[in-house]
């Protein structure tokens, strides 16, 4: 018979009124554990609980360094006026997953290698996947899709969008990127020769450069500017990207 048994269990859970405790028995010791777990990790190291906590605070950054956020240092004046040499800018690595892709305008980072040159670069998005882009009108202006690109909010004073004839239809998986400092940028245009084509495929792209965040008197977020919202999807394709 389990009489007993059920009898003992209903006395463990029973509670004298009047006690004054409200907290269940299990979350003395719980509490108590942890905090012995944390004190005892702290015991193993030297320093004890400040480095525990140091430890804690640099494995958080490298968690966000490799799947969320990762700064990145401008080392060449090819992006300016906006990016200038020296400056370190967040880089969005979620920008372009579940689902997203890079669209006209947005500032990437990429990996280069086998393509550009094995380095990081940042460029900006100028076509994306079935988009015919054409240097330049008659007006001296780049053309995607048939409709000029307004350039001058962020392209460098004095120059033009390109002194290098080009016309071009961006494949499937791939980018068509250029620097916003045209006369001292090797982009897209340099590789138009190359294997690709000049385009850089998606998959290589770390993420979208969000904010210049050093040094302060720079520190500003970085918009995707309107000059590519009037762009009609490319042929075949439902829906603009820019």
């Amino acid at each position: 018979m389990d009489t007993e048994a059920q009898h003992t269990e209903r006395d463990r859970s029973s509670r004298p009124s009047g006690s004054g405790d409200t907290t269940p028995d299990s979350a003395g010791p719980e509490g108590r554990s942890r905090f012995a777990l944390v004190s005892r990790a702290g015991s193993w190291l030297p320093g004890g609980r400040i480095t525990l906590t140091a430890l804690t605070c640099l494995l958080f950054l490298l968690f966000l360094s490799t799947f969320v956020l990762r700064p990145f240092q401008i080392r060449s004046g090819s992006m300016e006026r906006g990016l200038r040499i020296g400056d370190r800018v967040l880089v969005n690595k979620l920008a372009y997953r579940f689902g997203a892709a890079p669209q006209r305008g947005d500032i990437v980072v990429f990996d280069g290698t086998g393509y550009f040159g094995p380095a990081d670069y940042v460029k900006r998005v100028v076509g994306v996947a079935g988009d015919h882009v054409v240097c330049c009108d008659e007006e001296g202006r780049i053309q995607v899709n048939g409709r000029p690109v307004d350039e001058s909010g962020f392209l460098y004073p004095g120059d033009s969008p390109s002194a290098v004839p080009f016309d071009v239809v961006v494949p499937d998986g791939r980018l068509f990127l250029l620097g916003d400092h045209r006369s001292d940028s090797s982009d897209s245009r340099d590789h138009l020769g190359s294997p690709g084509g000049g385009m850089v495929p998606v998959g290589v792209v770390i993420g979208r450069a969000d904010a210049i965040v050093w040094p302060f008197a720079h520190a500003t977020r970085l918009h995707r500017p309107g000059a590519y919202a009037r762009v009609p999807a490319p042929a075949g394709k439902a829906g603009a990207h820019g």
